[in-house]
């Protein structure tokens, strides 16, 4: 896993966001990939699939469980994105390596990751105005950062994936964030889950 490969976004055009979706008891899962342009961030390609979770729900694992659908549905591509967003931790993660950093290292693909709460560590508020952060800290280790997208909005958590610093990271997050709490992408690929899951 890459860490510190800056991520140069004046050269940035395609942008991708993730999600995956299913419920604990459930064998069946729902996985969606969604490719923007970028800056404009107008949809251009929209890939889906369905299928069986690999393996039983095991809290720290989801990863595990929600990579081989992710992959599926990115093979459904004719466009690669050269960054991904991921709904879910980097390395933001108990064994520090969550589904943004897993996809990553399996795709050798630049990723961030965007979650909407942490699973470990500790920091303190960041102020109430858009673009305000601050670090996030366990055990000595920053691991990334908590993001105001919207003034009064609660932060976002925003972790390296791979191949990204956190500083570029938060500048494309924050990029992605015109409107809403969360990457314009993300939302585009969780409204494709639900539909997803609407048909069945």
């Amino acid at each position: 896993m890459v860490r510190e490969d800056p991520l140069d976004l004046e050269h940035i055009h395609l942008i991708g966001g993730v999600d995956v979706s299913f419920s604990r008891g459930d064998k069946t899962g729902y996985a969606a990939v969604v490719i923007m342009e970028y800056p404009s961030l107008r949809i251009v390609e929209t890939a889906g699939v369905k299928g069986p979770l690999g393996m039983p729900y095991i809290p720290g694992l989801l990863s595990f469980r929600e990579a081989p659908l992710l992959l599926e549905a990115l093979m459904k591509l004719k466009k690669d994105p050269q960054v991904i967003l991921v709904d879910g931790n980097g390395i933001a993660h108990p064994r520090g390596l969550g589904i943004a950093s897993h996809l990553g290292v399996l795709t050798d693909m630049p990723t961030v990751g965007c979650a909407k709460s942490r699973l470990l560590g500790s920091h303190q508020e960041p102020g109430p105005g858009k673009g305000e952060w601050v670090p996030w800290h366990h055990e000595g280790k920053t691991l990334g950062a908590v993001l105001r997208t919207r003034k009064g909005v609660k932060p976002i958590y925003v972790s390296i994936g791979h191949r990204v610093t956190l500083r570029d990271a938060l500048n494309l997050v924050l990029s992605c964030c015109p409107r809403y709490r969360i990457p314009e992408p993300i939302r585009a690929a969780h409204r494709e889950v639900n539909r997803l899951r609407q048909e069945g």
